[in-house]
């Protein structure tokens, strides 16, 4: 497992886009979840309120909310790390690199395994960067009497960590089963961002002309971004006084795991039975 992982690092840590989107990635992150507090300041001094309440006193970084509120916002910039799985990933089948690995011994299993590990590596870093973003940002801008909580609800960094790596996977097969990283770029963020969100919308809340069936709204549950949102609820209404759903409901990680699970066995067999 260790020559596995020092294969993928002697490809990746002279490969400028590797470094430029990880960069991107962290810098995104880490202005915009420790720079709440600056745009909460941002909207009283533009004379903003929430039905009276001044933004500033919203306590985004108590803990243990912070830990859901900065997930949450964290999912949305994981595209940036599905961009580097499916750029070296398409790299090595255009190089023709990953037929060397396999000729020098590597085998097909050996190097799906790499690319899991490569994938897994980029999903500690994102977990591990947030935690250390919540964690200064708690303790800077929490209120004291949140201090003993510190540790509480951190099942969501775990739930961002799942929901990371099973998207790299899922970009991972994609790039394997379409090989041109282009398309699978574009692809990608339009089903993410667009092509789901508004079939799962229709599916959730039909119009009655489409005559959908009741059940359609549990399939919409099943479909894989909308899987893996679920992992991680917008927390937000809380602070307009409606109730949410404050922790990671093991059914909606099973989920999660069967389609991991399926991603990972569609890219192994993609691989097996395609000539290199």
């Amino acid at each position: 497992m260790k020559r596995l992982f020092q294969i993928e690092w002697l490809k990746l840590k002279h490969y400028r886009p590797f470094w430029v989107l990880t960069g991107l990635y962290a810098l995104l992150v880490t202005l915009i979840c420790a720079g709440v507090h600056f745009f909460f300041i941002f909207l009283k001094n533009q004379g903003a309120d929430f039905r009276g309440v001044d933004p500033t006193i919203i306590p985004f970084y108590d803990f243990p909310d912070i830990w859901q509120n900065i997930t949450y916002i964290a999912t949305f910039f994981k595209i940036f790390l599905a961009f580097i799985v499916i750029i070296t990933t398409a790299n090595e089948l255009i190089n023709k690199t990953l037929r060397q690995n396999i000729i020098d011994g590597m085998g097909k299993k050996g190097w799906i395994q790499s690319k899991l590990l490569l994938i897994g590596g980029l999903s500690l870093a994102a977990t591990l960067l947030l935690f250390f973003v919540g964690l200064i940002s708690g303790l800077l801008l929490s209120h004291p009497h949140g201090y003993p909580h510190i540790l509480a609800s951190t099942s969501f960094l775990f739930a961002y960590f799942l929901e990371v790596f099973t998207f790299l996977t899922f970009a991972l097969f994609l790039i394997l089963l379409v090989r041109r990283s282009g398309l699978v770029i574009v692809g990608l963020m339009m089903y993410t961002f667009a092509f789901e969100p508004f079939l799962g919308v229709m599916l959730m809340f039909p119009p009655n002309e489409f005559n959908f069936p009741s059940y359609t709204y549990d399939l919409a549950q099943l479909m894989p971004i909308r899987a893996l949102n679920n992992l991680i609820h917008v927390p937000y209404q809380k602070y307009a006084f409606r109730e949410i759903q404050d922790f990671v409901s093991l059914k909606e990680v099973f989920i999660v795991c069967c389609w991991l699970s399926f991603y990972i066995g569609m890219s192994y067999l993609i691989l097996k039975n395609r000539d290199l």
